[in-house]
């Protein structure tokens, strides 16, 4: 039986600091437990009250290689004591050699075969918003009525205005209403819904992730790739491949589309969260195609690109693109699959399926499953998940995570699940 921690009370130091430092001058825009994270190391995690917790969601797949990372720690000390920031008025050395290492890297592993050039950001959204600013300076070469763009059911780009009009969850979307004009939705099991919408005198962009994380841990079948690939090329439309959440290694390759043959590649590959293991940073690959489209002026930022960020970056792509890595990663992923299945095997009544691929996996569970209780009944036993769409539990732990600590995490998971689903 696990040891039981319990969110802490209102009247521990955790609930003083929440409810008269933090939430009294903190934007109400997040629900949160009682637990204020104040330290980890590798793939465990410690509060406030110096309570442990196995993470297996890893800031939302984003410390890829574990926290407090001893070579990281190096550079950010190391960096920020020569040149954190020097904005893009000039050249910076960790800055020209991130973007070739990504573009290198990219090739080598089999993805995006002729990734030419790279726009370096600070997050995600700003990854997709630069993506669909290139598409539509693209689509406007041919003409100016070449600025639709096509999304997907179920898919999450970002929160950002342009991200967010191709995110189709009323959830999110409606608050914000009007958003930019010109997006249709098309599902990912039709690809006849695409054949629809796409056109060759409007249609700039399609956006997709080939594997959903926040929708649902949903895998976009191979052949539909291939089958949109064409028809983006048959159209003169820009397929971007939102890899976000899926690529840098959390499939097991560096991308997830590196799983797929060239005839399936993107013209824009889209990254972020564990591009800088924790720090802010983000990135939108490109061909020398949509690069021709672009001039000075087109985009910019002030803060992305800069040397400290882009010095993390420039390590952990080393790391996550080397074979053995990869290799662990795989084998790691059997594990967890092995875990789940058996967890699913015991609930037939309750778990629908085991969902995704590599360290981007999911527990399906029926539509009455309370999955919030699973997840806090795991934070009460010592495991950190988190949510996806269509009732899963999704697991994205760091991608170098040792083995006994699978083992134990798995434990408690399967534990809090027998707790929930009586």
């Amino acid at each position: 039986m696990t040891h039981s921690i319990p969110d802490a009370s209102d009247q521990s130091n955790t609930g003083q600091f929440i409810n008269t430092i933090s939430k009294p001058y903190t934007v109400t825009t997040y629900s949160r437990p009682n637990l204020i994270l104040t330290h980890g190391k590798g793939s465990l995690i410690y509060d406030l009250e110096n309570r442990e917790y196995i993470d297996f969601y890893s800031g939302i797949a984003v410390t890829c290689l574990g926290h407090s990372h001893p070579e990281i720690t190096k550079i950010v000390s190391d960096q920020a004591s020569k040149l954190m920031h020097c904005s893009n008025l000039f050249y910076n050395l960790p800055g020209g050699e991130l973007a070739n290492k990504l573009v290198e890297k990219t090739k080598e592993s089999g993805g995006l075969h002729n990734a030419q050039r790279v726009f370096l950001c600070n997050s995600g959204t700003e990854a997709n918003e630069a993506a669909l600013k290139f598409a539509r300076k693209y689509g406007k070469q041919f003409s100016q009525d070449k600025i639709e763009i096509i999304t997907f059911e179920n898919s999450f780009h970002g929160r950002s205005m342009g991200a967010l009009a191709v995110t189709p969850n009323p959830k999110y979307q409606q608050p914000f209403a009007p958003l930019i004009p010109g997006v249709q939705v098309a599902n990912t099991k039709d690809i006849s819904s695409v054949e629809k919408l796409i056109s060759k005198e409007k249609t700039c962009a399609v956006i997709i992730e080939p594997i959903q994380g926040e929708g649902g841990i949903n895998t976009v079948d191979a052949e539909f790739l291939g089958q949109l690939r064409k028809l983006c090329t048959d159209n003169n439309v820009v397929l971007i491949y939102d890899e976000i959440q899926c690529g840098l290694g959390r499939t097991g390759k560096l991308w997830a589309h590196s799983h797929l043959p060239e005839s399936a590649h993107p013209d824009i590959v889209t990254m972020a969260k564990a591009l800088g293991n924790g720090f802010p940073i983000g990135a939108t690959l490109i061909t020398e195609q949509i690069e021709k489209a672009l001039s000075v002026g087109d985009h910019g930022t002030t803060y992305g690109g800069n040397p400290l960020g882009s010095r993390i970056g420039t390590y952990v792509v080393d790391q996550i693109s080397n074979d053995e890595f990869l290799e662990g990663v795989n084998e790691k992923s059997a594990k967890f699959i092995a875990g789940l299945t058996k967890i699913a095997e015991q609930h037939p009544d309750h778990v629908i399926e085991v969902k995704g691929k590599g360290l981007l996996l999911g527990l399906q569970f029926k539509p009455e499953v309370d999955i919030g209780a699973i997840v806090a009944k795991c934070r009460e036993n010592g495991l950190l998940v988190i949510t996806a769409g269509m009732n899963v539990i999704r697991l994205v732990p760091a991608l170098n995570i040792p083995n006994d600590v699978i083992d134990r995490g798995l434990s408690i998971l399967a534990e809090s699940v027998s707790e929930v689903c009586k």
